[in-house]
């Protein structure tokens, strides 16, 4: 065979010898990861604190179904959230170093227990070690006229952090 023939003829061959798929991906996830940081547009080196979370939707639930009153929560869905503080800060009075925790809560009525744990990489509560607990500090609760399908996180520009699902909204102060 002519070796100029010889190697399109290959080629081809190859070509329609392996079976060539589309690749398939995955869905979106129904609690999307997101993340909130102050001061919003930051660089790392400037930021003071940054929140990495997932946010679960009501779809018909109630926020008591999703997050019980006297239970600790994972404060978003999936894995528990990760707060990364920058630089020495307080939260709710209370001195906090540097450094990155789990952000676990325990929701109530009228407030809400907000808790800093040295544990990382969990998955939900499932594993939470009250031990290892750095700080909790209570955070009211106030309800919305406005009510919020997914849960969200946003900072003031005054630093406070706020958390909000359903009509519930949960005001905890820092500063840095």
């Amino acid at each position: 065979m002519n070796r100029f023939l010889a190697l399109p003829l290959l080629i081809l061959a190859m070509a329609f010898s392996t079976e060539t798929r589309a690749q398939k991906f995955s869905g979106l996830d129904k609690s999307p990861l997101d993340q909130i940081s102050f001061p919003l547009g930051h660089t790392v080196a400037t930021k003071n604190v940054r929140i990495l979370y997932s946010r679960p939707q009501l779809k018909g639930r109630s926020l008591s179904d999703l997050a019980p009153e006297g239970k600790v929560w994972r404060t978003g869905a999936n894995e528990a959230t990760e707060i990364t503080f920058y630089k020495d800060a307080t939260l709710g009075g209370q001195k906090i170093e540097a450094g990155t925790y789990s952000l676990f809560t325990i929701p109530g009525e009228n407030e809400w227990t907000i808790i800093l744990n040295r544990n990382l990489h969990q998955w939900g509560a499932f594993s939470y070690d009250q031990s290892a607990d750095v700080v909790r500090v209570p955070a009211k609760v106030a309800q919305a006229g406005e009510s919020l399908e997914a849960f969200s996180m946003a900072f003031k520009e005054n630093g406070e952090l706020i958390m909000g699902w359903g009509t519930a909204r949960v005001a905890v102060p820092m500063a840095f």
